[in-house]
C-alpha cells in the first residue's frame, strides 16, 4: 500500500512538473506570439484563425504582392516596380515565404538571361475575395478618416 501511494505521489509530481514546464513554454511563446502555443515538435498551434491568416499573409508586402498577382502573372522586376520602396532582398524573401506556404507559383524559364514569373496557386486564388474586401475597406477608411 505504501509503495503504491509513493508511486502515485511520484507520478503526480512528474505530472505537476510537466504542467509547470508546459506553462512556462506556453507563456514564453505567448509573449512573442500571443495567439500561438508551441507544440512538442516545435511548431505553433494557433488558437485563432485570424492569427494563422496574419502569420501567412501579414507584413508590409505580402498582401500587396498577392493583390498584384490576383490580376496577372508578373515577373520579379514588374513586381518590384509596382511595390514602391521594397528592396530586392525583401521582395525575394516575401516571395519565397509565399511560395513556401503554397500561395505563389514560381516558374523559371530556361533562357539566357533567365526569366522568372510569379503567379497565384489555386490556394492563393482563394484569397482573392478577401483581398478585394480588404482593398474596399482600406479605400473607404482612407476616404472617411484621412
Amino acid at each position: 500500500m505504501t509503495a503504491t501511494l509513493n508511486s502515485v505521489v511520484a507520478e503526480e509530481s512528474d505530472v505537476t512538473s510537466d504542467i509547470d514546464n508546459n506553462s512556462v513554454l506556453k507563456s514564453q511563446k505567448q509573449d512573442n506570439e500571443p495567439n500561438a502555443v508551441e507544440n512538442t515538435n516545435g511548431s505553433n498551434q494557433y488558437i485563432c484563425g485570424v492569427a494563422v491568416s496574419l502569420e501567412i499573409i501579414g507584413g508590409k508586402w505580402k498582401g500587396v504582392i498577392l493583390w498584384h498577382l490576383c490580376h496577372k502573372t508578373l515577373r520579379f522586376s514588374q513586381l518590384r516596380r509596382r511595390l514602391q520602396g521594397v528592396t530586392q532582398k525583401m521582395l525575394t524573401q516575401q516571395l519565397r515565404e509565399l511560395e513556401r506556404d503554397g500561395l505563389v507559383n514560381r516558374k523559371v524559364y530556361a533562357e539566357v538571361p533567365p526569366r522568372v514569373e510569379y503567379s497565384l496557386t489555386d490556394l492563393g486564388r482563394t484569397l482573392e475575395p478577401t483581398l478585394r474586401q480588404l482593398c474596399d475597406w482600406g479605400r473607404a477608411y482612407n476616404d472617411d478618416h484621412r
